[in-house]
């Protein structure tokens, strides 16, 4: 049969250990009686049995009977009667050479008695020495002559001893209350050490120190081991908890434990959604699922939970996500689509011009077939012109080509500004001013059709202006949309809105997006509102291509 051994639980833990201390102290307490008591007693009983070992050295009979060679009967009677009256434990009387010539203990009559350090040259000592087999506080006051003959010779000791009590009596005699003191106290010791083993065990959940070690390792693991983020934040909005990846994500120092967010210097949407705090102008959310935030050229999603114990607030805890490569795969899955949705609109302009052109030869109206050619030539060479002549750089040309399709499609009219004017680019640059010049386009023409009437009837339009300098390139995107509330002029970056989404009142991160890419280049991006509409305007800076690619184009 195997044994099997119950553990301590931690209330029995801490009631042992109380009780251990109550018993240390009742031990000392103890002790300090028993040495406050001896003192007691060598202080009051020393002076009685000095008094009386003197009274009794001053005696005229001792003093007679110690003259004389060999002491009587009267020296005996004289000793037993001191013994009865003071209630001392021992009464001796010795001659000048030490030996016992009367005494309590018939059997210590001639033998010798040690004397204390001084009594041999007349002076009286007071002190414990072990007598007749016991401890005694003694008295030993030599008897000295008072005759002519004799003044001042020693003739003797008498010496007059109590016993030392026992530590029961100690106890006892220390005071009349002490054994009372003693039960309270263990009473009130035993029932406190219960109270507090009973708060702690409902302090720690009814787990036991096993447990809340093996909590704390698994916890330890979670946190480092999860791919994650993991930030708690107390109800004064103090960071108590953050994993590696947390710290990494957010940019937070090692000692970022214990410090407040506006002291980390986390403000904006990122403490609005650390903190549980609504944006301004609207109501605060307890919790958040699923918060896109720009931090450091990061793309974080975040997700907050609140904290309560029995209704109290105890915290939050918000765990984020980089998704940071993942909106760049959306951006290119974006662009896919964006070209497939182009070339559909096309592919519908075509088919529309094809089914006219066929109407017009089936009704035998060639004439009217050529002219109807001839002006969708023009007007497709005055376009083709246009770009070709302002914007230099194939990639850009190419896509406001594809946007001006997708345009009409939707009754916008897109058209260049006359100011225009691009240059080739390197490929990189040309890349990330498409990507710009993309996301305003799609963010005007969405924000010119938004209000649901048939945007040619209203005259939509979009309107794109490329300028470029010596080392940067100016895109301004103009619409004759609703323009951008005021107090959404900052937060349409900062939190992620796009034009659509910011009347809907929900997060998005296309033109956040579209900052992030201009500080990537050094620039920025700003809107503002016009007499007729929204207008964007970004700045990047780019490089020139390398003369071996600008030759090789030319060619």
């Amino acid at each position: 049969m195997v044994a099997t051994f119950r553990r301590h639980t931690l209330a029995g833990e801490m009631l042992v250990l109380q009780l251990a201390i109550v018993v240390v102290v009742l031990l000392a307490v103890a002790a300090v009686s028993l040495a406050q008591s001896e003192a007691t007693f060598r202080r009051v009983e020393g002076r009685r049995v000095a008094a009386l070992a003197e009274q009794l050295a001053a005696t005229p009979l001792v003093r007679s009977q110690l003259a004389r060679p060999a002491p009587d009967d009267a020296l005996d009677t004289l000793v037993q009667s001191t013994y009865v009256q003071s209630g001392v434990t021992s009464v001796t009387v010795t001659d000048d050479a030490g030996r016992v010539v009367g005494s309590t203990d018939p059997t210590a009559v001639g033998g010798r008695l040690p004397l204390g350090t001084g009594v041999t040259r007349g002076r009286a000592w007071t002190g414990p020495l072990t007598w007749d087999g016991s401890p005694e506080l003694v008295a030993q006051v030599p008897v000295l002559g008072a005759t002519e003959e004799m003044l001042g010779r020693r003739l003797g000791t008498v010496m007059i001893g109590e016993a030392y009590p026992t530590v029961w009596q100690r106890l006892s005699g220390a005071s009349s209350y002490l054994l009372a003191y003693l039960g309270i106290a263990s009473g009130l010791g035993v029932a406190g050490s219960w109270l507090l083993a009973r708060r702690v065990k409902r302090q720690t959940l009814g787990l036991e120190p096993r447990e809340i070690a093996g909590l704390a390792e698994h916890r330890e693991a979670m946190l480092y081991g999860i791919a994650e983020g993991v930030v708690a934040l107390d109800p004064q909005a103090r960071i108590t908890l953050v994993n590696d990846v947390g710290r990494r994500l957010l940019g937070l120092p090692e000692d970022c434990v214990g410090r407040g967010l506006a002291e980390l210097g986390i403000d904006g949407r990122l403490r609005d959604v650390l903190a549980g705090a609504g944006a301004q102008g609207s109501p605060a959310k307890a919790d958040r699922h699923d918060e896109v935030v720009i931090r450091d050229g990061r793309v974080l999603v975040m997700n907050r939970m609140t904290v309560t114990k029995d209704g109290r607030p105890l915290g939050s805890v918000t765990t984020l996500r980089d998704r940071t490569e993942l909106a760049r795969l959306e951006r290119e899955i974006g662009s896919f689509r964006s070209s497939s949705e182009l070339l559909r609109a096309q592919a519908h302009e075509f088919a529309n011009q094809l089914h006219t052109i066929s109407g017009l030869i089936q009704i035998g109206e060639q004439e009217e077939v050529v002219r109807y050619i001839r002006a969708l030539h023009q007007r497709r060479q005055s376009l083709d012109v246009t770009l070709s002549r302002r914007v230099r750089d194939t990639a850009v040309a190419a896509l406001l080509m594809a946007k001006s399709s997708l345009a009409a499609e939707r009754r916008v009219t897109l058209r260049i500004s006359d100011d225009t004017a691009l240059d080739r680019l390197a490929p990189e640059d040309a890349a990330d001013v498409a990507t710009v010049v993309g996301n305003l386009v799609d963010n005007a023409i969405d924000a010119v059709t938004a209000g649901g009437a048939d945007p040619a009837d209203d005259g939509a339009w979009v309107e794109v202006g490329l300028r470029q300098d010596a080392a940067s390139v100016e895109i301004e995107v103009r619409d004759s949309g609703p323009g951008v509330a005021p107090e959404l002029a900052h937060e349409v970056f900062a939190h992620g809105f796009t034009t659509k989404a910011a009347e809907e009142g929900e997060r998005g991160i296309g033109l956040a997006l579209t900052r992030l890419v201009c500080e990537r280049h050094g620039g920025e991006i700003a809107v503002t509102n016009t007499p007729d509409g929204a207008m964007f305007t970004a700045r990047m800076t780019v490089s020139h291509p390398a003369p071996a690619v600008a030759e090789g184009v030319s060619r």
